[in-house]
């Protein structure tokens, strides 16, 4: 299966054919992961393969389906492009979306490193939403993006009130000249790989069975914000990291390693540490959630800055303790067995973690 599991397939619908653009200038692919076709000059000719999806995690079972996706595309001659949508439809429809597990930019990294040749992103307002299947294929995959071949979920589903699926699809095909493929669930044991799944781990604390089917840690973003410094008088200073739009672990204290983004979202290691998120009953117990990282063996100003978190491992819930000291002696502890932890961690040839 292409996207996510069914209950997570969206309904998708087509674009106004005068708003649509292709891809970012040359002089910008080493930075920028995709290029958003809603201010178009004209369509590009180039034939392609066309993965249509969310891709919320890029997780294991996204990452086979891509592969087999660029391999059936590079027997054809074809490059290998991933179109989703931005913001989730379920958004422009009314509805709560699911908590974010990659934020547009972190996608767009992933499924580049996962093979993807461009990554094309269609802003979902109420004017797309409105669109019949036919307008989709034809001002859409047709006319702008030059489709040969189309590569869906088993539940796809798109244009107004759904009315498309893959059957509407295959049909379209044929009149326009391009193949539509499909592909099964991938996934283990424990069931299908999945962002449902993902995201239901994390939610609680499972970070060892969110990383499985993900891949690799869940990371999430964040600005850092002024704290009461509280930490630094237990002798554990703490980056507070706020604004954070991606799903975050259940409250408790993991093992770490942070990167450093730039404006753009580069990133760059930064350092491993250990994180508390929660309430801190202990203190005072905060009326919201904090998330608050010690970084071991660093020293200067990160104010203002953003950062990747890459939760590794957990250690142990949140608890209450009776005194500072006790607080104190037990950070202590998980400090050692995040370093413990992180040690073998190393930065990627990109020069961050992940």
């Amino acid at each position: 299966m292409l996207s996510t599991a069914a209950a997570e397939q969206e309904t998708i619908t087509a674009p106004a054919a005068e708003q649509e653009t292709i891809a970012a200038p040359a002089a910008e692919q080493e930075t920028v992961y995709f290029a958003r076709i809603d201010r178009a000059h004209r369509p590009d000719p180039t034939p392609r393969a066309v993965a249509i999806g969310n891709f919320d995690g890029v997780h294991r079972g996204h990452q086979a389906v891509l592969a087999e996706a660029r391999d059936s595309a590079r027997a054809a001659g074809l490059p290998l492009c991933v179109l989703t949508f931005d913001p989730h439809p379920a958004v422009v429809l009314g509805r709560s979306p699911p908590p974010l597990l990659t934020v547009l930019e972190r996608k767009a990294e992933l499924l580049r490193r996962a093979g993807v040749d461009e990554v094309l992103v269609r802003t979902f307002d109420a004017e797309f939403a409105g669109y019949s299947p036919e307008r989709f294929v034809s001002d859409l995959l047709v006319a702008r993006l030059s489709a040969r071949a189309v590569i869906v979920g088993q539940n796809f589903r798109f244009g107004h009130d759904r009315a498309g699926d893959r059957a509407t699809l295959e049909a379209l095909g044929k009149e326009h000249a391009f193949e539509v493929r499909g592909f099964a669930l991938h996934g283990d044991e424990r069931g299908p790989f999945s962002s449902t799944r993902v995201r239901q781990a994390i939610l609680a604390g499972d970070v060892a069975e969110a990383g499985a089917v993900l891949g690799r840690p869940h990371a999430f973003s964040g600005v850092v914000g002024r704290g009461d410094q509280r930490g630094r008088t237990l002798g554990f200073p703490t980056a507070n990291v706020e604004q954070v739009p991606e799903v975050v672990p259940a409250n408790g204290v993991y093992a770490v390693a942070v990167d450093s983004l730039d404006a753009q979202g580069g990133a760059r290691a930064l350092a491993a540490g250990v994180m508390n998120i929660g309430t801190r009953p202990t203190v005072d117990a905060a009326p919201r959630q904090t998330r608050e990282v010690h970084l071991f063996d660093f020293e200067g100003d990160l104010y203002d800055q953003r950062l990747r978190v890459h939760v590794l491992e957990r250690l142990r819930a949140e608890q209450k303790f009776a005194s500072l000291d006790e607080l104190r002696a037990q950070i202590d502890r998980d400090a050692k067995r995040a370093r413990e932890i992180t040690a073998s961690v190393k930065s990627g040839p990109d020069g961050a973690f992940g």
